[in-house]
């Protein structure tokens, strides 16, 4: 079994999530169904959620996180403070959603300023970890919200319009990430 939760504010995180979840839970493009895992759970979490019940004998967690100026959601740390306690953890399967990963060189747990920070101050080790990036969506947001976008965006050297909709996400690069947390479950399958 692989268990997913999703943190998200705007739902690009979820939707990121579901889309791994469908990847591991359909055969690939071969169909080859002998790569089709039994079991896929998706988690949803937000600030009001009460700490997830993760599953000690799962394959793979994976945890797809979204980040909201300039910091991952609180029911990112919830989660990895209830991950941490786990005594003998199933690996991790990192993921950071946001907008600086729009930048090809910005999507590893080594260049992502978020997602390196994440990982230094939990002390984690995932087994494998990148960054998302995210979607702008200026018409979803309200006025505030618009205006501290905009200001990011255009320090970052983004579209700082108010007016746009970008889908930034690269759905080839989730797909690939699916296929490295399958490869884990496998490997781990083996070994139990």
């Amino acid at each position: 079994m692989i268990q997913i939760f999703a943190v998200t504010h705007d739902g690009q995180a979820e939707r990121i999530a579901q889309e791994i979840a469908d990847h591991l839970s359909s055969p690939d493009e071969d169909n080859a169904p002998e790569r089709k895992l039994d079991s896929v759970q998706l988690i949803s979490l937000n600030a009001t959620t009460a700490a997830p019940e993760i599953n000690e004998d799962a394959e793979v967690v994976v945890l797809v996180a979204a980040v909201r100026y300039g910091k991952h959601l609180p029911g990112t740390d919830a989660f990895l403070a209830r991950y941490a306690r786990i005594a003998d953890a199933p690996p991790l399967a990192l993921a950071s959603v946001n907008l600086v990963a729009r930048k090809p060189g910005r999507r590893s747990a080594e260049t992502n300023p978020y997602l390196k920070r994440l990982v230094a101050r939990h002390h984690l080790h995932p087994a494998t970890a990148t960054a998302f990036a995210g979607r702008l969506c200026y018409p979803q947001y309200n006025w505030r919200d618009r205006q501290i976008i905009r200001l990011i965006m255009w320090l970052t050297g983004g579209v700082a319009d108010g007016r746009s909709t970008i889908e930034y996400t690269d759905w080839h690069q989730v797909h690939d990430f699916a296929a490295s947390v399958a490869a884990l479950a496998r490997e781990r399958r083996t070994r139990l």
